[in-house]
């Protein structure tokens, strides 16, 4: 009975989709790629996924953004929270970080029905909710990967649906950060969302943050801002 239930939900909201699938159409989650291009802010985002190997967390990276008070928003996969625990607890408590989820353990929503689509996205939510007392509200699919039943069933969750405009590529290991850094200062504008990682699986992304943060953004007249805060920005870029 709740899977006729689901399913018929589902259709509803993907008749309204398939007609305009990434702009609100009567209510229907858009699919967030970037902020009001008017904006002097970008959003950096980092995403938690599990690792096989390794401590899983940045500390360098998170040292560096903590003590510069860098905002920042972070992606938490179930799968990654429930092994770190206090790390956690340490981002839900810092005001100038936001957190988000990745899924539970980091699946390719588009290979399951909607069903386990459902429970891979509302799994971290849940944890949040229950162990954190922490209601989450932004959502960004593993690997970036999703369909037009990963938007129904994101939009019928309640969560906004957080991609990005600019991929870092900070975890391929033949990168060096000149080149990462070279990049995503081409492309970096008002309004756009950056994705890094901060699970150590990218090497070089301290030293890009650092660059980027104290050099380079200030130089275009952008500042770091959270995704929420860059989706409410009304102030006019600079020139």
């Amino acid at each position: 009975m709740r899977r006729h239930v689901l399913r018929h939900l589902l259709l509803g909201i993907l008749s309204a989709v398939a007609t305009e699938p990434f702009l609100p159409v009567d209510g229907v989650a858009q699919v967030i790629k970037s902020g009001p291009p008017m904006c002097p802010g970008v959003a950096l985002t980092f995403d938690l996924c599990p690792v096989r190997k390794g401590t899983g967390y940045d500390q360098p990276l998170m040292d560096y953004l903590i003590k510069h008070r860098i905002p920042a928003t972070f992606f938490m996969s179930g799968k990654w929270m429930t092994k770190h625990e206090p790390e956690v607890d340490r981002l839900l408590g810092l005001g100038f970080f936001e957190v988000g989820t990745h899924g539970e353990v980091h699946a390719h929503l588009p290979m399951h029905d909607a069903d386990e689509q459902r429970a891979e996205i509302l799994g971290p939510v849940k944890l949040l909710q229950e162990h954190y007392t922490h209601e989450a509200t932004l959502f960004r699919p593993p690997y970036g990967e999703y369909n037009d039943v990963t938007v129904a069933v994101v939009n019928m969750l309640g969560l906004r649906f957080i991609q990005w405009n600019i991929e870092s590529g900070d975890p391929d290991p033949t990168l060096s950060a000149e080149q990462i850094l070279t990049g995503v200062t081409a492309r970096a504008k008002p309004g756009s969302i950056i994705v890094f990682h901060a699970n150590g699986k990218g090497k070089q992304t301290r030293q890009v943050i650092e660059r980027l943060t104290s050099d380079i953004l200030p130089r275009k007249g952008l500042q770091p801002m959270t995704v929420s805060e860059l989706l409410t920005c009304t102030s006019q870029a600079h020139d």
